[in-house]
């Protein structure tokens, strides 16, 4: 293998590619990526020069890291067609809107600086899942591209078509007084726009670019970002705030009262909101969800259905693609919108959007209409670091543990396991309703915590403590990125 090519395997993860760049994966590690993609393209597409959308986020590196990932691309063939600065959804819905066979959106999300990733999808609204990446990792580390001679063209003003597809049939009547946040990532150059043309008034805050990230990391699951955004909602007597990630594809709300709604609390409301005009629908949830939705009395009046499914965009996109279902909803802010409402793939705009007509069509406050659900205690998304070659062991042995105190019927605060979901990790229920979720991470080496409860917020920190401690005696555990 050539001496300063470096490509660190791990960097293939479930459904993302993501390296820290220089450190995991250099320039010429990224072009045998784009060669190892397009020979993916070309192998399931059958066309010797299959047309690629790429687009890049606003990091430094970003536009370097692209030039490198085309070089790789046209080596294979393909025909590149580059949109420039781009959110992760843009990219998707110019494959729809530009009839292209595939597409690559260099990004890495909300991941620190440092990180870079691509975002990789051949069939129309879907992204690589494991099978994908495992094919994709075996032709790029064994080297087995396929030589032909591609092209690239610049598409300029691309931004202008995909804002202008989401403003035309979107417009709403009541005046929505927004705080729009983007903790200075790529979404500042679209959302607050979007959101203005649809007829919110917006409060901008932190749109500005700036790859350095100098407030907090665009992540609409960070507490520091959310707490952000209740302070502005609540100087500006705002109706909402709205923190969008760092690619645009996850949204982050908060109520009219400066509250943290966590998003599947959001995508309930919005899946109650949708059953009332579509009856018999069915909806997709990850793991990490609510356990609100098993037995909601409206979705149940309207005759819908809940799927709890695996965590990861990758996996509820392709699962509401497979099921036909109406949307998707993940805690982590993806929110998944099929026809007649979306193209299927997550878009935090087109996310705040539904939220808008929610408003625009209840005669009350963000808060008041929470407020109607009932009550549960949950915790935010907790992640200790756990490495990489690690954590899918830690997790199966911990499945192991779990499965043999639902056995023996042992009590945890009082409570027996009633039920237990292993598609994803484990997610273990109780007697109430409450519950605990253990999964690895797909993007970052740690593992996944989340905890509910129906009852009490004591019980939601039991079941925690109940999972850290089996997590410390594995002494494969690190650092919480931040814990109850």
């Amino acid at each position: 293998m050539n001496q300063s090519l470096k490509i660190d395997p791990y960097g293939f993860r479930e459904y993302d590619a993501r390296w820290v760049y220089n450190k995991d994966i250099n320039a010429e590690g990224i072009t045998n990526l784009g060669k190892g993609f397009g020979t993916q393209i070309i192998n399931r597409t059958k066309k010797n020069n299959p047309r690629v959308i790429v687009g890049h986020d606003y990091r430094s590196y970003s536009e370097e890291i692209k030039a490198a990932l085309k070089k790789g691309l046209i080596s294979t063939g393909c025909f590149v067609e580059d949109i420039g600065l781009s959110l992760s959804p843009m990219v998707y819905f110019a494959q729809f809107d530009l009839g292209s066979d595939a597409v690559a959106m260099v990004t890495a999300s909300h991941n620190e600086n440092g990180w870079t990733g691509v975002k990789m999808g051949i069939k129309k609204g879907l992204t690589h899942a494991p099978e994908e990446m495992k094919e994709l990792k075996e032709i790029t580390l064994n080297q087995k591209f396929i030589t032909n001679q591609g092209n690239e063209k610049k598409i300029d003003n691309y931004q202008n078509i995909y804002k202008d597809d989401l403003i035309k049939n979107n417009k709403i009547n009541k005046r929505i007084k927004a705080v729009v946040a983007c903790g200075n990532g790529t979404a500042g150059i679209f959302a607050p726009d979007i959101l203005r043309k649809i007829g919110c008034d917006v409060i901008e805050l932190d749109c500005n670019l700036d790859w350095t990230f100098p407030k907090y990391n665009p992540n609409p699951e960070d507490l520091e970002m959310l707490h952000e955004i209740a302070k502005a909602v609540k100087k500006n007597n705002a109706d909402i705030g709205f923190g969008f990630d760092g690619d645009g594809d996850r949204v982050g709300i908060i109520d009219d009262k400066g509250n943290e709604i966590f998003s599947d609390k959001i995508g309930l409301l919005i899946a109650r909101n949708l059953s009332v005009s579509f009856n018999n629908s069915k909806f997709i949830v990850d793991v990490k969800s609510t356990g609100l939705y098993s037995n909601d009395k409206i979705l149940n009046q309207n005759k819908c259905k809940t799927i709890y499914w695996k965590t990861g965009h990758s996996h509820i996109k392709r699962k509401v693609y497979n099921e036909k279902a109406l949307a998707g909803f993940e805690k982590s802010g993806h929110f998944f919108f099929n026809k007649p409402l979306g193209y299927g793939y997550d878009d935090g705009i087109n996310s705040a959007i539904q939220v808008c007509h929610l408003l625009d069509k209840e005669n009350k406050k963000i808060s008041e209409i929470i407020n109607e659900l009932p009550k549960t205690f949950q915790s935010p998304t907790m992640a200790p670091f756990c490495k990489d070659e690690e954590k899918y062991k830690v997790v199966d042995e911990i499945i192991d543990k779990i499965k043999k105190i639902k056995d023996k019927k042992d009590k945890i605060d009082n409570q027996e396991i009633k039920e237990i979901l292993t598609v994803n990790g484990i997610r273990f229920s109780f007697e109430d309703g409450s519950w605990g979720l253990i999964r690895a991470s797909s993007n970052k080496p740690s593992l996944v915590i989340v905890t509910e409860s129906p009852s009490s917020e004591e019980r939601k920190i039991k079941i925690f403590k109940f999972i850290d401690q089996l997590l410390q005696k594995t002494g494969k555990i690190g650092d919480y990125d931040q814990k109850i």
